[in-house]
């Protein structure tokens, strides 16, 4: 069975809270929307900081959460100078600690994280796909730097596309790119 290759490149998500130390009463206008339905890329960007370095221009998405997040890559993480835990969006448990620069202010927060690779789904595709009582497979990529990627993770949703997110470290290593196909095994 195929799924589309979505590369998610590292971004950030804000608590209303933490939004209005960034931007103050800024309206957080949408960029391009993103596939999952109700989510999007913002016009918006801030600065993260760590221990060693900083990441320039990071994209806000939207909506906002109930929590602020990080998602980096483990490149990202060199250059930072943090070790963040491998963790699904919203597991904040032994996040790093980053400095979020925005135009108004800025935060410190224990929410650097690398996101699980994960594939969006929901009730009604789980059923199409006959994966009722799957939680996690393997990807097979074939092409030049094919292989196999392990560790893929089903997340629920009540309305989901249907599409694997993998960071660009991970999409990098196997020459993949956005709306590319793979196979789940």
């Amino acid at each position: 069975m195929k799924v589309s290759v979505g590369v998610s490149n590292h971004h950030v998500h804000l608590s209303h809270e933490d939004y209005k130390i960034l931007f103050g009463n800024r309206e957080m206008l949408i960029r391009n929307k993103l596939k999952q339905p109700g989510q999007f890329a913002s016009k918006l960007v801030v600065d993260v900081k760590g221990r060693k370095g900083k990441l320039k221009g990071i994209r806000v998405l939207g909506p906002n959460r109930d929590y602020t997040q990080v998602e980096i890559t483990r490149s990202d993480s060199y250059k930072l100078g943090i070790n963040p835990p491998v963790r699904d969006s919203g597991n904040l448990e032994g996040a790093a600690f980053l400095t979020i620069i925005g135009p108004k202010g800025q935060i410190k927060r224990k929410c650097g994280i690398i996101a699980n690779r994960h594939i969006h789904i929901d009730e009604k595709i789980r059923k199409q796909k006959k994966l009722e009582e799957v939680s996690v497979v393997s990807l097979k990529i074939k092409g030049e730097k094919g292989g196999i990627i392990e560790n893929v993770y089903l997340k629920d949703s009540k309305s989901a596309y249907f599409e694997v997110h993998l960071d660009t470290d991970d999409a990098n290593a196997f020459l993949l790119k956005n709306n590319d196909e793979v196979e789940i095994i």
